[in-house]
């Protein structure tokens, strides 16, 4: 009774073995540690849980729980565990020690009797008789059909035979092994398979542990753009804040210049108006005289008629103070506006790059290109450009800006309708023939418009996009350390269109091509 109650004390409710490597939560209750760490990992993989739970009394833990060694624990688990293979070891006794059990030594499997040593010393030396570590049973060490000890292996059935199987059974002429070299032959392939496991679970490792880095990069990153932004989006409140201010003022200096100038045309028409009241009734009192005499001799009205010079100054006073002046305050707001863009631009965390031109010296004969080095479009007509080495034979053109560092973003504007490839490029990339186009080497990256239809081309590579074209206008983002390429669609919603990763090793170059009568414009 004391053994079994010592036994349940020293069993993991998990496994419901004996502890292995027993450990204790804070709670008092313990577990083996690859027990416990599997059900806590799980936890910890589910969303719906926010916290971690015992498994025995159900106690909760915020943070993934200290695992602390049950060392008391452990040397007693230890100490049955070795008791138990002890017990195991010398239940085998001697078959030939009849007045008294004395463990076995050694097990014959032709006589399928275990002997002790001193049986052992007397026992047959015969190769017949197959000594082995003891052992209960030769049951499962003889051939079920021919009764005789198992002492080959059939390679081409995958089986232990006897002697009988491999001269006149059904396993005669095959290839047979003794158990030894088929026992050798299967270590050495075993070997060479945990040799492979073990350089893949090495390989495996390291992977993990580069997703791991990547996705701890990532969330810093993230952390360090929201930052970016959150102060980005404080200072254009900040300056918004400012900017109302400031057409407020306006409003409000506008409001006060014209009230002032009505306050005094008020003033004066109230004046006036109390002048007319008293001569109107004047004139009447002149019209209710019945005596002609004192009618005349009262004489006409003393106030005055206005004048047409008169009437015309009032219109011109009242037409300027007709309202508020609109187009100024529109102006102050829009140029406050423009400016807080611009600043933006200027300072965001992946600048626009403004710089961008078109390179003349690389453009082929078959493109316009803008005063301006912003503008290209595919002529008819065709040009005679003078030619240079650097010059495209067919319809396209690089920037003169390159980039080989760093992170950049440049806007695209298309024409409505035509083909056409934007994206990057070295300056080696060739520039005859078909081969020399943006994409169809591994020298250039691009996105390209054709019959409607969105599709990337890199390296003679050609991935078609589902999307349908909706907006003229395109964005391009580089990141040369991380090796991407992204192209976007600035409709509404924006929309991205494809990510080429690739590993940049010489200074890249915006490129363009136009076909059709299609014109490209650079617009940041």
């Amino acid at each position: 009774m004391a053994l079994a109650a010592l036994k349940e004390e020293l069993t993991c409710s998990i496994c419901l073995n004996i502890y292995t490597d027993p450990v204790t939560l804070k709670c008092g209750h313990s577990f083996c540690r690859e027990c416990i760490e599997n059900v806590l990992e799980t936890q910890s993989a589910s969303a719906n849980l926010k916290c971690f739970t015992c498994p025995e009394c159900r106690g909760e833990f915020e943070e993934f729980p200290m695992l602390q060694k049950n060392v008391s624990l452990h040397n007693i688990a230890k100490h049955v565990l070795s008791g138990k293979q002890e017990k195991a070891v010398v239940e085998i006794f001697c078959t030939y020690c009849i007045r008294s059990q004395v463990p076995a030594t050694k097990s014959c499997l032709l006589c399928e009797a275990s002997l002790c040593e001193d049986h052992l010393k007397v026992h047959s030396k015969s190769k017949e008789h197959i000594l082995i570590d003891p052992i209960t049973s030769t049951a499962n060490r003889k051939c079920s059909i021919h009764d005789n000890v198992l002492l080959y292996y059939c390679t081409e059935d995958t089986a232990c035979v006897c002697v009988s199987c491999s001269l006149a059974g059904e396993h005669k002429g095959h290839h047979i092994e003794s158990l030894n070299e088929a026992s050798e032959r299967i270590k050495e392939s075993l070997r060479d398979l945990l040799r492979s496991l073990t350089l893949k679970r090495q390989e495996t490792k390291r992977g993990l542990q580069t997703l791991q880095n990547l996705k701890t990069d990532m969330m810093e990153k993230a952390v360090g753009i929201k930052d970016t932004i959150t102060t980005l989006f404080s200072d254009i409140r900040r300056q918004l804040d400012l900017l109302q201010s400031k057409v407020f003022c306006e409003l409000s200096s506008q409001e006060e210049r014209g009230s002032l100038s009505v306050s005094d045309l008020i003033r004066q028409r109230e004046t006036e108006k109390d002048e007319m009241s008293v001569e109107m009734n004047h004139i009447e009192e002149m019209c209710n005289m019945t005596d002609p005499l004192a009618l005349l001799q009262a004489g006409k009205s003393s106030f005055p008629e206005m004048d047409k010079k008169a009437r015309i100054e009032e219109t011109d006073v009242l037409r300027s103070i007709n309202g508020l002046d609109e187009g100024l305050i529109a102006a102050t707001f829009y140029k406050g506006l423009a400016d807080i863009v611009t600043g933006i631009k200027r300072r965001s965390f992946v600048p626009a790059d403004s710089d961008i031109l078109l390179d003349v010296n690389t453009a082929a004969n078959t493109l316009d290109i803008s005063a301006d080095l912003r503008l290209s479009s595919c002529s008819v007509m065709g040009n005679s450009y003078t030619e240079t080495p650097q010059r495209f034979e067919y319809h396209q053109v690089l920037s003169t800006r390159s980039f080989s560092t760093g992170q950049h973003y440049w806007e695209v504007e298309t024409a409505r309708t035509g083909n056409f490839r934007l994206g990057a490029a070295y300056a080696t990339v060739g520039r005859q023939g078909g081969p020399s186009l943006i994409g169809n080497n591994d020298k250039s990256w691009g996105l390209r418009r054709y019959k409607n239809q969105y599709s990337i081309h890199y390296d003679r590579v050609v991935v078609k996009i589902p999307h349908k074209p909706s907006s003229q206008t395109l964005a391009i983002f580089l990141d040369y350390e991380a090796g991407q390429l992204s192209f976007y669609e600035l409709s509404d919603p924006i929309r991205h269109l494809y990510t080429v990763k690739t590993t940049f090793t010489e200074p890249v170059h915006p490129a363009f091509l136009m076909n059709d009568n299609c014109w490209i414009r650079i617009i940041t």
